[in-house]
């Protein structure tokens, strides 16, 4: 590691000499690197290093290499490190996100330096028990989304998730002529339209939640964050981690749970003047729209995709 950062890791931490670096994983389209530093004689066992660093031949798993695409990454990153300067310090700790320790910058790269989740108790994964992780993701949804109820997103996306319409004009472009891409506009109004706007993750999917043993959920990755309307993040939730067996069986299930855990979070945080009612209906009927906004994106990014499928169709025939 660079001295510059492995002195400032070692002053923030107090830490007497790092132990061990390891590799976590290689950041989307090799734009830097998330790893796990180990250390001796601290009050914490280890950090995350979140290391921003384009590359310098781009590789797109799917071949999106345009300037686009490079200047839209390079603006997610900056709205992530201000949304951990500016925003987590603010949370209730049932909202649990890492916290920011510092950040580094050189000639080529930025570095945040963050709190370790697995040091912090939050060392299960989506996957080692599916029903249960899902009802704690929804449940951080809801208190995340009642949190910041009509909260401004200053320095985030002013419109959140990473399919937003205006910044994927080149996979709109490409996609076959058809009802998704006629009234892709429309749909995008309309989800914007929303009177009951809050702040949305953005990318909330599995494998951006960890799981304390007490099943409470934790969430990562906040390139994508910004204003809009909470169901985008619960219809993405879903299109991530449930089949499509699941969806037709459940969707009303979990769209009533929702609003249960919305309900209970709005009176957690004393979130007043507002008419419960009123937001639920509006948001429940955003939910087809949320799930077409985002198949828009995967007819235009990859087509074929297991999420365009017959319960998605319905969905458009119903619209």
């Amino acid at each position: 590691m660079d001295k510059g950062l492995t002195n400032l890791i070692l002053e923030l931490t107090k830490a007497q000499r790092i132990a061990e670096v390891d590799h976590v994983q290689t950041l989307w389209s090799g734009f830097g690197s998330l790893d796990r530093v180990l250390l001796e004689s601290s009050n914490v066992n280890s950090v995350v290093i979140k290391r921003i660093q384009p590359p310098t031949k781009m590789n797109h798993p799917r071949g999106w290499d345009t300037d686009v695409s490079t200047q839209r990454k390079l603006k997610s990153y900056e709205v992530e490190r201000r949304w951990y300067e500016n925003y987590v310090p603010g949370l209730p700790e049932d909202i649990k996100v890492p916290n920011l320790l510092g950040y580094y910058e050189n000639e080529d790269s930025t570095t945040l330096i963050m709190e370790d989740l697995k040091d912090s108790g939050f060392n299960h994964d989506f996957y080692s028990s599916p029903k249960d992780s899902f009802e704690a993701c929804l449940e951080w949804l809801a208190n995340f989304h009642a949190f910041h109820l009509f909260a401004e997103p200053s320095g985030l996306w002013e419109i959140g998730t990473y399919w937003h319409l205006d910044t994927r004009q080149e996979e709109l472009k490409v996609m076959s002529d058809g009802a998704l891409k006629h009234h892709a506009k429309n749909i995008d109004e309309t989800l914007n339209s929303c009177e009951y706007k809050t702040i949305v993750h953005g990318d909330a999917k599995p494998a951006n939640f960890l799981f304390s043993k007490e099943g409470q959920a934790a969430a990562v990755d906040f390139q994508y964050v910004g204003g809009g309307c909470g169901m985008k993040d619960v219809v993405y939730l879903m299109s991530s981690a449930l089949d499509e067996k699941d969806l037709f069986e459940r969707d009303s299930e979990i769209i009533e749970r929702y609003f249960e855990l919305l309900k209970l979070a709005l009176g957690k945080y004393d979130v007043r003047n507002i008419d419960l009612d009123e937001l639920k209906e509006e948001w429940s009927s955003m939910y087809k729209y949320a799930w077409l906004d985002f198949m828009r994106f995967l007819e235009g990014w990859s087509p074929g995709r297991s999420r365009l499928n017959s319960y998605t169709k319905r969905l458009l025939e119903s619209i």
